[in-house]
């Protein structure tokens, strides 16, 4: 009888160990997948968050379309008139279209 104990015993300790490490690493494998898988949520969410809401365009600070219609007029008369080469005049153009 006392081999049997101690059998029984011994298999009580080594199934409860078992079932210490199994719940331990079920624990540590639950913790990262919820991480990934908030990474995951968290990404899609912005991802959603820039196709729904684009950012809004930025205030043009740059002279209207008839400021550079009369700018350019009038870089075309001094071009004319003798004023400015014809670098000159292109780059003065240039300038104003990029501003």
């Amino acid at each position: 009888m006392p081999g049997l104990l101690r059998g029984v015993a011994r298999t009580a300790v080594v199934a409860g160990t078992a079932t210490a490490v199994s719940g331990r690493v079920q624990r540590r494998q639950a913790e990262k997948f919820a991480d990934r898988d908030a990474g995951i949520y968290a990404e899609r969410e912005r991802a959603y968050e820039e196709q729904v809401a684009p950012p809004p365009p930025a205030p043009s600070t740059g002279p209207t379309t008839a400021e550079t219609i009369e700018q350019l007029k009038a870089l075309g008369e001094l071009k004319s008139q003798g004023v400015l080469t014809e670098e000159e005049f292109a780059a003065q153009k240039a300038r104003i279209l990029a501003g």
